[in-house]
């Protein structure tokens, strides 16, 4: 407690050792209540203003390393955050302090090696001097570091170290750190000084034998070579010097990084010849340090750390250089020759066995054939599309040989490497989502358990590009696939990842063949396939095949529709499949039965030729004996799948039949459950009972998402019965916690009971939602639902209250919209209250009922706006309570729904003749609350809605739709011209108040702005992007939220042009109304 005393009074020079053994204390030495004493103590003196005076002092006087960083940290804050603010000569005195110990450490080898950590975190704090500091108020900064340089080897190291970290923040670390003025003037200063410091790494580089600053100018010249003057590579010694260092050993991966950066600029022509002829050097010099012939595979796996970075940089050098300047290599037949001879490096590079080294050939790869492809393309397109339209094209002489020779020879050139690329793709295809069979660490065959992401991202890669290979030579393409194939069938090639491997790329280029050349091959696949199955022994190997088989049918919908005797074929296949108890096949069966019929469901319910009855009612005779295997899960699959051929079927009468034989079993069984509970009401508690009731209630779900308004006669036929289940199975809910307490809800039991409860509401609201829009259909299931669902729910506890209700009737509002408008009072009044209570208490508890709740909020401010208007004063202000709880929610999807709904009802308040009323009350509180979560950087994601909801209530207010007074005359004296004169005054306020670290000029000027670009959102939300990041408190954080909007619109664009292609999106992923009459 003395210690603490004497370092809390900081009116004198602070008592160091006091200080080292309260650190000493909190780094563990001694017991867990010293050690909380000390955090208290060292976060007290850290959040001191005064404390960091005493920083020089503590610096000076001790020598334990963790003190030293406990002071630093201290500083670190200051310069964040008020540096602007202190006196300047505390600034200067500050400045030369750290540049006076950096120097004096790093002048002499043994402190410098020694005190190694402290230097580099000095190094971190003048880096962030700078950042204010330079160049306006420290001109000389970067003559005065040269200088000093010169002076010895160490201080020379070190001083590139600083270089490299200035580079690096003003640079990478930049964005969202800095406004962009600041950048700009940054990137000009150390452009027009960057003389100095290139003529020093060239001294440095042609005069040092030592091994550490060698290494340190590289590295330093690493992180400026992407931005500097071009002049300062080219017109200099500084390729000839780095190519001299590439063969020895120590620099190797420093200078292949180096030169890495040099071919990945891209300035146009000028320089060509010096990329050529810094290109043939490499090649030379590589083919010495790693010979063309060396199995690199094998070299990775079993080279140490260094050789393995080498091979990994040798992919980037070939990528980036490749990128940009193939085109030069590709102009002289000698330099062809260095071109192929890259290739092939490459190629074989990517044939080692690393995730990150194989991401980033594939990812050059992907470029590359999509290049050719496009060039391949447009050479075919003005005659294609000709042709296409029936128009013969005359052909223009010259453009043939012109254009179209130059493109053709291109692809000769590269058909040799292309053809080792789809060797390479077929050879290490990744695995597709939809195969679910897996071989496990022990070499079993078992159902996957987990999704991989990363080799879902991988398999869309390769996936592309093998479908760019195949555009580029459909014939080679198929050839290389049928030999692998057939040395599969002849056993030469035989193994599991082979036949996966090879099955996975022949489902993936699915849609990029003509038609007759898909249908020739896959007849060829699949007998292949199928014949395999026959002839293979042992359980696991039939796994793997079925697997295959499988998933190659699933993928080539246009086939099946177009070759009955297949599709009947396959379908029989899958139902044996679903016989075969190996984890995972029965599951595949199921989902490749389902993928099947939604694209082919109309091939199902048509008498084919040599038929007597369509497929489908086949299929219902024998359902019973299909399904006998399946797992409940399965079966609901499988419903699911034969209401999607139901649904195809046009006759009113043929399909009501279908459906009624589909549902026989689940009926017969619901028949018996509830004739058995009519006598005996008791019968229903009986836990098999509840477990077959609620696999009923699933069974109908599946069909009903399948059928939509078709299911309605069965839905007819179950709905009186499933509600008063419902009603019963919540009053044992209720009197089961009510005598149990807040326990007795997670029991099995009541959790069984629930169950059934939440399938009920599902299956109706599935029905709902998938039915046409036919009002009296919702009219009819609405009323009968009033109380056994909705009075349900008000009576329950708290716990037993099912958030379904709540996204049921939010579905039914979207769904029939203002037809609704008379059942919103009674909705309002059933879950209105009750849930809010439950919701308000905290941001925790009940996070299912909070999303739905807003969500159902949400539908009625958007249809049934009316209803919103007639609530009383204090049910709108709970209303608007709950919609403010919901945006300051730091779980994303709420704050989302949050801010959608205040969206909504300030629009429709605006064109309401409510429109004074409402905003008078609640104008100037929602500019403070979106203010607050604007700037807390705890709802980040959330900012392109708060920019949405800023801009509409500025607008709003200079729009002149509001005639009354925001302000209220009673409590505020003056009165203003205009209610855009109070917002600016009010908002300078509020935001000059919670940020006293920004001047009031800047904060006025802020607010003015926000009026000014209003009617701009993109300059709006540019003007609140920079203001975040001078609040100083958006900046050492993750930034990518604030620009979330235009990533979305570059995926969008992209999606487009995928859909250009022939195969790139799977044909079973494209929502075609199946022409397959």
């Amino acid at each position: 407690m003395m210690a603490a005393e004497k370092l809390r009074d900081l009116s004198q020079p602070i008592d160091v050792g006091v200080l080292d053994a309260t650190v000493a204390a909190f780094y563990g030495t001694g017991s867990k209540d010293e050690r909380t004493a000390a955090d208290h103590i060292l976060r007290e003196l850290q959040n001191n203003p005064d404390m960091w005076l005493q920083v020089v002092h503590i610096l000076s006087n001790t020598a334990n390393l963790n003190t030293k960083f406990f002071a630093l940290q201290v500083l670190e804050g200051v310069i964040k955050y008020r540096w602007n603010v202190l006196p300047v000569e505390q600034r200067d005195g500050m400045k030369n302090y750290i540049s006076d110990v950096i120097v004096k450490l790093s002048s002499n080898e043994a402190s410098f090696r020694q005190e190694r950590l402290y230097v580099n975190k000095l190094n971190i704090i003048l880096v962030q001097i700078l950042k204010h500091e330079w160049p306006a108020k420290w001109r000389s900064f970067i003559p005065d570091l040269v200088t000093a340089a010169k002076t010895s080897e160490t201080i020379c190291e070190n001083c590139m170290v600083i270089l490299k970290l200035l580079s690096e923040e003003v640079f990478d670390f930049s964005r969202g750190e800095m406004t962009q003025q600041k950048i700009k003037e940054l990137k000009q200063s150390l452009n027009s000084e960057f003389q100095l410091i290139h003529e020093l790494c060239l001294y440095v580089l042609s005069a040092s034998q030592r091994t550490e600053l060698i290494c340190s100018t590289l590295a330093t010249l690493h992180a400026f070579l992407s931005w500097i003057p071009l002049g300062y590579i080219f017109e200099s010694t500084l390729l000839e010097t780095l190519l001299k260092f590439f063969p020895v050993p120590s620099y190797r991966n420093l200078t292949l990084q180096c030169l890495t950066e040099v071919a990945a600029l891209n300035f146009g022509d000028f320089y060509n010849g010096q990329y050529v002829n810094m290109y043939n050097i490499f090649i030379a010099q590589l083919q010495t340090v790693l010979p063309i012939n060396t199995n690199i595979p094998n070299a990775y796996a079993n080279g140490n750390s260094e050789e393995q970075a080498f091979i990994q940089n040798l992919a980037m050098f070939f990528t980036a250089f490749f990128k940009v300047h193939i085109r030069v290599l590709e102009a002289t037949q000698e330099n062809v020759n260095s071109l192929l001879i890259g290739l092939e490096y490459l190629i074989n590079i990517s044939y080692v066995d690393d995730t990150e080294v194989f991401k980033v050939c594939l990812d050059y790869w992907n470029a590359l054939v999509l290049e050719l492809y496009e060039a391949n393309h447009n050479l075919d397109s003005p005659a294609a599309t000709a042709n296409m339209m029936g128009l013969q094209m005359p052909l223009i002489p010259g453009m043939v040989d012109g254009l179209g020779g130059q493109k053709s020879q291109r692809r000769q050139l590269y058909a040799g490497p292309m053809s080792k690329l789809r060797l390479l793709m077929i050879s290490r295809m990744a695995k597709p989502e939809e195969v679910l069979i897996v071989e496990d660490e022990n070499g079993n065959i078992v159902r996957e358990t987990l999704k991989d992401n990363d080799v879902l991202v991988q398999y869309k890669s390769m996936r592309e590009t093998l479908i760019y290979l195949s555009h580029l030579d459909h014939d080679d393409t198929e050839k290389q696939m049928l030999k692998k194939l057939s040395k599969q069938l002849n056993g030469e090639d035989w193994n599991w990842n082979n036949l996966n491997t090879l099955c996975w790329a022949i489902g993936s280029i699915s849609g990029s063949m003509m038609e007759e050349q898909e249908n020739r091959f896959l007849v060829m696949v699949i007998r292949d396939l199928l014949n395999l199955c026959e002839i293979t022994k042992g359980k696991d190997n039939k796994a793997v095949i079925a697997s295959n088989i499988m998933y190659v049918v699933g993928q080539y919908p246009r086939f099946l529709r177009a070759h009955w005797k297949f599709l009947k074929t396959v379908v029989n296949k899958l139902f044996e499949f679903m016989h075969e108890v190996h984890p995972g096949v029965q599951d595949m069966a199921c989902d490749t039965f389902l993928k099947i019929v939604q694209k082919c469901k109309r091939k199902f319910v048509l008498v084919q030729i040599g038929e007597n009855e369509p497929f489908v009612s086949e299929l219902l005779t024998t359902l019973p004996t299909t399904i006998a295997d399946l797992e409940p899960h399965q079966i609901h699959s499988f419903y699911e799948s034969v209401g999607h051929m139901i649904q195809a079927e046009s006759e009113a009468s043929k399909r009501d039949e279908y459906l009624q034989r589909l549902m026989n079993l689940p009926n017969q069984r619901w028949a018996e459950i509830i004739g058995h509970a009519r006598g005996n009401a008791d019968f229903l508690k009986d836990q098999e009972v509840i477990r077959s009731v609620l696999n009923i209630l699933q069974t109908n779900t599946s069909a009903a998402s399948a059928l939509g308004t078709y299911f309605l006669p069965q839905m007819t036929l179950i709905f009186l019965d499933m509600l008063t289940v419902y009603k019963m199975y919540s009053e044992l809910i209720s009197s089961g916690i009510a005598e149990g307490g807040p326990y007795a809800s997670r029991t099995s039991y009541v959790k069984l009971l629930r169950s059934v409860k939440r399938e009920t509401l599902k299956l109706i609201e599935t029905f709902l939602d998938k039915a046409e829009d036919q009002p009296q259909i919702g009219k009819q299931c609405v009323p009968p639902m009033m109380d056994p669902v909705l009075g349900d729910y008000a009576r329950n506890v708290p716990d037993a209250r099912e958030s379904e209700v709540l996204s049921l009737f939010a579905t039914i509002i979207n769904k029939y919209k203002g037809a609704m408008i008379d059942d919103v009072p009674r909705i309002f009044e059933a879950v209105f209250q009750c849930t809010l209570e439950m919701i308000t208490k905290n941001f925790e508890d009940y996070p299912e009922h909070r999303l739905k709740f807003f969500s159902l909020l949400r539908a009625i401010a958007t249809h049934c706006f009316q209803a919103l208007i007639l609530l009383s004063p204090e049910q709108l202000k709970l209303v608007m309570d709950s919609v403010m709880w919901a945006f300051r929610h730091t779980e994303r999807n709420i704050a989302e729904t949050g801010l959608n709904l205040l969206l909504e009802m300030l629009k429709n308040f605006q064109n309401s003749e409510f429109c004074n009323q409402f905003y008078r009350s609640y104008f100037v509180l929602i500019v403070q609350e979106i203010f607050a979560v604007l700037t807390d950087t705890f709802h980040k994601p959330g900012f392109k809605l708060h920019v949405l909801v800023l801009q509409h209530l500025f607008c709003l207010v200079e729009s002149g739709s509001l005639t009354e007074p925001l302000w209220d005359a009673s409590t505020v004296q003056y009165s203003y011209p205009n209610n855009g004169m109070f917002v600016r005054e009010y908002t300078i306020k509020l935001l000059g108040a919670s940020f006293p670290n920004i001047p009031a000029p800047e904060v006025a000027k802020f607010v003015n702005g926000l009026f000014e670009s209003r009617t701009d959102l993109a300059v709006f939300k540019n003007h609140i992007r920079d203001f975040l990041v001078q609040t100083k408190e958006f900046s050492a954080q993750d930034n990518k939220d604030l620009y979330a909007e235009e990533v979305a619109a570059q995926i969008e664009k992209e999606r487009q042009r995928m859909l250009s292609i022939p195969g790139l999106i799977a044909p079973n992923e494209i929502q075609d109304e199946m022409v397959d009459s």
